[in-house]
């Protein structure tokens, strides 16, 4: 009896290592079916489950639909203040956010997630004949005691992710998929039966900073109920949370260009702040601005920007958004530090609003002039002769097909960007464009949320947006490894250097574009002739870059100095925005006088202004 025993648990023990050695995907799938469930799979058309949901101090609750053989699905969650829905409708995917507006996913990055959420939602892995993929065995890996088997997975119509099946039971254990700004890893464990099959009742998505990790609890499945149609249908907006006063159909407003920055007067709760206006931009106020106000903040979550870094944000409720005559009610803001943009901005900045009232109002920039209007929908009209450009969201921001030079691309519009092209790294890689444009010169060209951004200058020839062109633009080729401008998908982004030399409407209902020149159409674009980045310091600059072999650097300048003066003037009465305009306009050969101080000394510097792009 002994013999057989062990003769049983030799063969058992044979066979796991067997198990563990194949390296064919399709009986590798095929084991991980059985172990799942098996045949007890088979007849699963649709589910409905119900999460606990958890995240930066965050929790609450999500509920799903979905449709098992179309991968048609939506989820509506509550985090905390925050409430929103996603879906799938069987053509595109759709996000809905607490203030009931709707956007639909349709940027490369977002269709191809898509394709791969449905390959993995109709359990395409067991059934290839409901979304084909190409399947191939990557490796084997181990994890202290635990060995997996590592699958690439290439769904129809989206990008490779890893499927990570563990070699013991079979069960996934994992999914790791490289997306446009990060990489995301779904963890999947306390695997349960439920009717002969088993489910994870607990998961666990990460971009590796897992102090900002999404925890989920499975509280109940329910198989094969049965589905109402229409609850895969992307909701209509809300269209009764915001009003022009004395029942007008439009409100024009004042704002200040800075820095190619566009900065409104807003009312929040009644209290004055100074804000950015940003295409793209969710709501956000300081932490100093939600102390002020008296706003309750809960969470940590993780906010990116432009920069590589991440920073904690919270979120909070504010009852009113005004500006000017228009009012917004019961918006949710998220509490972002902002860290170091007063400084460089030179003013102060209270927060940022933009995304939230575009979509609700068609608004109209006037650069030349520096009015805003907002019209409603219903009213509005297009303005004759402008160049009409379709457009995209990139998240929430507008995204249009251009070129630069002849070479297509996708571009996001940003008033949120100070300069006049940013083209992001990868695409520059791959159509050669610093050897292209003989690029000299690296700088730090650009400062927000996460830090600075470095890039290499050039000058192109064209940019075409639609039927509008910009000859001549400055261009800044992003060395981000990270970040926005580490996005494969997308060519670059168009910033307040280019859209200043138009009259520009942003129509989000129709997600359209209207492009007039104005009175800044013809002026040259130019990029700062001293050759350095300069930010607010107390009364002073302070010098936070200095271009290799430009006139800053010529002239013996160094990231640290201070200037005091500038041709006799102090700086304390010099405005910043000016000043780098100052140095960006002036004519080549133009020589500036600074005094400036560096490690406790002081002593004169002169710049010769010339091009460095």
């Amino acid at each position: 009896m002994k013999t057989l025993t062990f003769a049983a648990f030799l063969l058992l023990l044979l066979a796991a290592v067997a198990k563990a050695e194949v390296q064919d995907p399709k009986t590798i799938l095929a084991w991980s079916r059985e172990a799942a469930g098996g045949k007890a799979w088979d007849d699963v058309r649709s589910l409905h489950t119900r999460t606990k949901i958890s995240t930066g101090g965050l929790s609450g609750t999500a509920e799903s639909w979905e449709d098992v053989r179309t991968g048609r699905f939506v989820t509506s969650f509550a985090l905390g203040p925050v409430t929103g829905a996603e879906g799938f409708d069987g053509t595109s995917s759709w996000n809905q956010d607490d203030s009931g507006q709707t956007v639909v996913n349709d940027s490369g990055d977002a269709r191809e997630g898509a394709a791969n959420d449905v390959y993995r939602r109709t359990l395409s892995y067991w059934y290839p004949e409901r979304h084909k993929a190409e399947i191939a065995y990557a490796e084997q890996k181990t994890e202290g005691d635990r060995t997996f088997h590592v699958l690439r997975v290439t769904p129809e119509g989206g990008r490779p992710f890893e499927m990570w099946i563990d070699a013991r039971t079979f069960l996934l254990d994992r999914t790791v998929e490289k997306q446009a700004r990060e990489t995301r890893t779904t963890f999947f464990s306390d695997y349960r039966e439920v009717d002969g099959r088993r489910f994870a009742f607990a998961s666990r998505s990460t971009n590796g900073e897992t102090k900002y990790d999404l925890q989920g609890v499975l509280e109940s499945v329910e198989v094969n109920p049965a589905l109402d149609e229409a609850r895969f249908r992307r909701p209509e907006g809300k269209t009764d949370d915001f009003a022009i006063a004395k029942g007008a159909t439009s409100a024009t407003v004042p704002f200040r260009l800075l820095n190619n920055h566009i900065y409104v007067q807003v009312r929040l709760n009644g209290q004055p702040l100074q804000m950015f206006f940003d295409t793209g931009g969710m709501n956000i106020v300081t932490p100093a601005t939600a102390q002020r106000l008296g706003l309750k903040t809960e969470g940590t979550l993780q906010g990116r920007g432009v920069g590589e870094k991440s920073e904690d944000i919270a979120v909070t409720r504010v009852s009113e958004i005004q500006l000017g005559d228009v009012a917004l009610k019961n918006q949710v803001f998220l509490v972002f530090p902002l860290a170091g943009l007063a400084e460089v901005e030179g003013v102060q900045v209270d927060g940022v609003v933009g995304y939230e009232v575009l979509k609700r109002l068609v608004g109209r920039v006037e650069y030349a002039s520096e009015r805003l209007t907002f019209t409603l929908p219903a009213t509005f009209k297009e303005p004759a002769g402008a160049a009409v450009v379709p457009f995209t969201f990139e998240g929430r921001t507008p995204q249009v097909q251009g070129e630069i030079d002849g070479v297509p691309g996708a571009f996001t519009i940003d008033t949120g960007s100070r300069v006049s092209l940013t083209l992001n790294r990868p695409f520059a890689e791959k159509h050669g464009l610093a050897a292209r444009y003989g690029s000299k010169h690296e700088a730090l060209t650009g400062w927000g949320v996460g830090g600075g951004v470095r890039s290499l200058l050039a000058r192109a020839k064209v940019l075409k947006l639609g039927g509008a062109e910009v000859q001549a633009p400055v261009v800044d080729m992003a060395l981000s490894q990270k970040g926005s401008f580490a996005n494969p998908y997308l060519a670059g982004n168009v910033g307040g250097g280019v859209l200043k030399r138009f009259d520009v409407t942003f129509d989000y209902g129709h997600q359209k574009l209207y492009l007039e020149p104005n009175a800044n159409h013809a002026k040259p674009d130019n990029y700062d002739r001293a050759g350095l980045w300069i930010n607010r310091e107390g009364d002073g600059f302070k010098v936070m870059d200095v271009v290799k072999e430009g006139p800053a650097a010529e002239a013996g300048l160094k990231a640290g100095d201070e200037i005091l003066a500038i041709d006799g003037k102090s700086t304390k009465d010099l405005g910043l925005s000016e000043t780098r305009f100052r140095f960006k306009d002036s004519a080549p050969g133009t020589k500036v006088k600074l005094q400036v101080r560096s490690g406790g000394a002081t002593r004169e510097a002169v710049l010769t202004l010339r091009d460095l792009a």
